[in-house]
């Protein structure tokens, strides 16, 4: 029979494995992973899984009770659903932002720069950005940069109040009316000045530079008065009476009402001097609440209802680099002339951008969901950094829980674990999914 000599058969009891090395060779040099692995990964989830199992102290078996608390107990609870919010809405709102981000910057000139700023972030430890956006979201619209923005848009379109303070003195004729405004009891006429003092405000707090009050003259037919501040630092004078030295109020809008609609109105000028036209003759004064309530002071952004997307908007500014880096490097490789035959059979770019560029996207697009779908379930330093502590608890979620029951005084390790092996249950089918691509993707 016809062929080439055979190699020598090793000894049955000498095989190689098909790399050529012996397997108890092989296996020596995985012996310092598989120990790694074990001490590190293995042996964890185990404990874990026994500890939960026991009571708080570890001395009584209680079975399935710990896992049933996480659904029972109120606080656990709302983690349980927080996290569901945080698998659903972050993951697709920093996608999608990165997809934006890395089309947009493929037309833009400055490309590299853009992208540089917008994944620098990703530099920032998750604590420093908690702090960052702990500050962002300060309530005081002097300290805070997203209420500085927000009450600067509402006083660039709202009239603000002046004198969010101050009241009618117990010597004048207004009196509360209602919804915050100030009413004369009696009627004005032309020719008779209307005096309107107000009190409630020290000299020295009134805003800007106010000037001193004066009294008004009569003019005509036309109505006038004085709003001004019935108080001086150092006292005297007498009540009800623009004394010198007391201060103008300058802005105070003042209406002429009759039979309940207002026939006229006028603001104060730098000596609190202002001025009606005839048709206020005879109507009461009414000092409207736009005058004396709160200033805007902004939203509310750490409060009960809007913290958690608050944390969600203080995480996409972080990781939306990330996304837009890989995204962008998926981008590369679309092929251009796809591109150019979609816009020459006359697709506009809306439609190129749906039907071509987001399909040829899909696994990279996948590829980014999936692996911050991983990491929202593992988050924790934005939400226990930024959100304060009297609105944590509306903030909170599994990872979070997970400190508090066993180390944040709590002190029950079993809740803790339990919390710990829902988790990790909530984290192997996404694990499991992304392998099996991963596995499909070397298989083409």
């Amino acid at each position: 029979m016809a062929g080439g000599p055979a190699g020598p058969v090793p000894p049955a009891g000498k095989r190689k494995s098909v790399m050529g090395t012996r397997p108890w060779v092989a296996g020596l040099f995985l012996l310092p992973a598989l120990v790694l692995l074990g001490a590190l990964v293995v042996y964890p989830i185990g404990y874990s899984v026994w500890r939960s199992l026991y009571d708080a102290g570890g001395s009584s078996f209680v079975g399935l009770e710990n896992y049933g608390d996480i659904f029972s107990d109120d606080a656990t609870f709302t983690a349980v659903k927080n996290t569901a919010i945080w698998v659903a809405v972050a993951p697709a709102l920093v996608t999608g932002l990165g997809l934006i981000f890395a089309v947009l910057t493929e037309r833009v000139r400055w490309s590299t720069a853009f992208k540089l700023v917008i994944f620098m972030p990703m530099a920032i430890s998750m604590l420093a950005a908690g702090i960052i956006f702990r500050l962002v979201y300060e309530a005081d619209p002097d300290q805070g940069v997203a209420n500085a923005v927000v009450v600067g848009v509402h006083d660039t379109f709202a009239e603000s109040s002046v004198f969010p303070k101050a009241r009618p003195s117990t010597e004048g004729d207004l009196k509360a009316s209602g919804g915050g405004a100030f009413t004369t009891e009696g009627t004005v006429s032309a020719g008779s000045p209307a005096l309107l003092p107000l009190v409630g405000i020290a000299p020295n707090k009134l805003p800007g530079d106010p000037g001193d009050a004066k009294p008004a003259a009569a003019a005509g037919d036309e109505v006038t008065g004085t709003v001004w501040l019935d108080f001086k630092l150092g006292g005297g004078g007498e009540k009800g009476a623009v004394d010198p030295g007391e201060k103008a109020m300058e802005g105070i809008k003042v209406e002429a009402v009759k039979d309940g609609e207002v026939v006229a109105s006028a603001k104060s000028g730098s000596d609190g001097v202002f001025t009606l036209p005839a048709e206020a003759d005879g109507a009461q004064l009414r000092l409207p609440a736009s005058n004396f309530s709160a200033p805007y002071n902004g939203v509310d952004w750490l409060g009960p209802s809007l913290v958690t997307p608050a944390v969600i908007g203080a995480y996409a500014w972080m990781w939306a680099g990330f996304a837009m880096v890989l995204i962008a490097a998926g981008l590369a490789g679309v092929d251009r002339n796809l591109l150019e035959a979609a816009r020459v059979d006359g697709a506009n770019e809306w439609q190129v951008f749906r039907r071509i560029t987001v399909p040829m996207l899909a696994p990279v697009l996948i590829v980014v969901l999936i692996t911050l779908m991983i990491n929202v379930m593992k988050i924790f330093d934005l939400i226990f950094i930024i959100a304060p502590q009297p609105t944590q608890d509306e903030a909170n979620v599994l990872a979070l829980q997970l400190y508090n029951a066993s180390f944040g005084g709590g002190g029950d390790l079993g809740l803790g674990s339990a919390i710990g092996i829902v988790l990790l249950l909530l984290v192997l089918p996404v694990m499991i999914v992304n392998i099996r691509r991963l596995r499909r993707e070397r298989q083409r």
